[in-house]
């Protein structure tokens, strides 16, 4: 089809409402406030000291992600200081830019300056955008990535312009080297489209630029990934063997608590609004898109967040409803109510998803959020492994290893060891597989960190039990570290043993 006659074809395009820059704007500096103020309070996540990790090693590909967040990683560190603030600086950039699209994706959806203040408000103090906003991680990137394909496709939706096909193959294609969930939003909204319509977006001559436009992206990762085995399906599928089950469970209920419980029915309306708005027709495919993306977890036994940011969008289409509904009859008590809502709403929120307890307060807040207690203890964490390194006798510490159990304490002992007099520490799981084996001529002793043996070595005993000095009930909390005696075979011989995914 021509460019005129899909314009023709296209539903008829009215100008969208004056963007409310001003109180929006007051949304984000409030936003960049907060996420900054408390970007430093606890300490480095577990992810974020392997991101650092991987940063150094820069690679097109990782065992469980592209390269994407482990750069900015290093960035982070480099511009603005090697502490869980700098890192964390470009989360919130990241943070604040997702709330920008949001109120964006509101006045898409024709949301004057009220619904578009409520959307970006709204999506500020959701728990999840909380969650990424603080930490720096590839969900970050990945849903501030989900929003902007929304909202590109809903612009090629409303206006049919086939060039917008470009835009949405850049961003996927940057998405594809964070994180290869966008490809379940790709798939979802070409579902829905085809269900839905408008079709005739599919038939633009654009399409295949677009295309085009994100595998060059991609194809440095997809290519690292392929002649690497394909180690990210490997990891995607101990997922859903290990948590798959009760990621079923759980996924219904998580999905009326990761944003708020109190947003839900702002959601809901807009699901509504989108169905039953004949203006909105063309927007219909954003409801049938959630609701497939949610299938294809299910199936998969993918975890409940996944689907999170496609809610974020229907969030914003359901701003408008929702602030009409303020407007009609009661009005006084119905805005009482949505304020207390508001506060209420907040305050979980904030104690959820930011550190705004002492740590030796989180314990009731790991049921809901176990990633605050993630980043509390590590540099005590090492210390407790260099206690046990002391015991060694000097003259054998030339030739003793640290083999830990997961990444999460390797990259402490990296980051943290160095002041403590440790070596640089090694693990089998996920790429720090890649970055090993220790030397065959360190013939031990070995430290084992979370594990009391290990085939290929003798004579092992326990010497710690690591105490966080908290009562925190966290992931290391009781984590045993075992001193052993030398290795009876060599650890090119053992490294593939000890490898692991998940």
């Amino acid at each position: 089809m021509t460019g005129t006659a899909a314009r023709a074809a296209a539903p008829a395009i009215h100008p969208l409402p004056q963007f409310a820059a001003g109180p929006v704007g007051v949304v984000l500096v409030v936003q960049a406030l907060v996420l900054s103020l408390l970007s430093g309070r606890y300490g480095f996540h577990r992810d974020e000291l392997y991101f650092l990790a991987a940063g150094k090693r820069l690679d097109w590909g990782y065992v469980d992600q592209p390269p994407v967040t482990p750069l900015l990683a290093r960035a982070g560190a480099a511009m603005f200081g090697d502490s869980p603030a700098g890192v964390r600086a470009l989360a919130t950039v990241a943070a604040l830019a997702t709330v920008l699209l949001v109120a964006l994706v509101a006045r898409e959806l024709g949301g004057g300056r009220s619904a578009q203040t409520l959307a970006a408000g709204a999506a500020a103090l959701s728990a999840f955008v909380l969650v990424v906003g603080h930490m720096l991680g590839t969900a970050t990137f990945d849903l501030l990535v989900w929003v902007a394909i929304g909202l590109l496709a809903l612009r090629l939706l409303r206006t049919g312009d086939g060039r917008w096909w470009l835009a949405i193959g850049a961003v996927a294609g940057v998405g594809l080297a964070n994180k290869w969930l966008v490809l379940l939003l790709l798939s979802a909204l070409g579902i829905a489209v085809l269900i839905t319509g408008p079709r005739h977006v599919f038939r633009s001559a654009w399409l295949p630029a677009g295309i085009l436009v994100a595998a060059v992206l991609a194809a440095p990762v997809v290519w690292w990934q392929a002649t690497h085995g394909w180690p990210l399906l490997t990891v995607a599928g101990g997922i859903s063997e290990d948590d798959g089950a009760e990621n079923r469970i759980l996924f219904v209920p998580l999905q009326l608590v990761y944003l708020s419980p109190v947003l839900v029915p702002v959601w809901i309306a807009g699901m509504a609004r989108l169905w039953r708005d004949p203006r909105l027709r063309w927007a219909r495919a954003l409801v049938v898109a959630y609701f497939v993306v949610c299938v294809e977890l299910l199936v998969l036994g993918g975890k409940p967040y996944y689907s999170i940011p496609l809610l974020v969008l229907l969030m914003a289409a359901g701003a408008e409803p929702t602030v009409r509904w303020l407007a009609r009859g009661r009005r006084a008590a119905r805005r009482a109510l949505a304020g207390a809502l508001v506060v209420l709403g907040a305050a979980m929120s904030l104690v959820v998803a930011l550190p705004v307890l002492p740590p030796d307060g989180l314990n009731p807040v790991l049921a809901m959020n176990k990633e605050q207690g993630e980043q509390v203890g590590w540099p005590e964490f090492t210390a407790t492994v260099a206690a046990v390194w002391q015991q060694i006798p000097e003259p054998r510490r030339a030739t003793a290893v640290i083999l830990t159990r997961n990444y999460g304490q390797a990259g402490a002992i990296e980051r943290y060891g160095t002041d403590l007099g440790l070596p640089r520490p090694y693990s089998g799981h996920m790429s720090y597989a890649d970055w090993g084996p220790p030397p065959d001529s360190h013939t031990g002793p070995v430290v084992l960190v979370g594990a009391t043996t290990m085939a290929g070595v003798a004579d092992c005993r326990v010497a710690a039990e690591h105490d966080n000095g908290l009562g925190l009930d966290n992931d290391e909390q009781g984590t045993v570290v075992t001193v052993c005696g030398v290795l009876t075979r060599p650890w090119s011989e053992l490294w593939p043993q000890l490898r692991h995914f998940y």
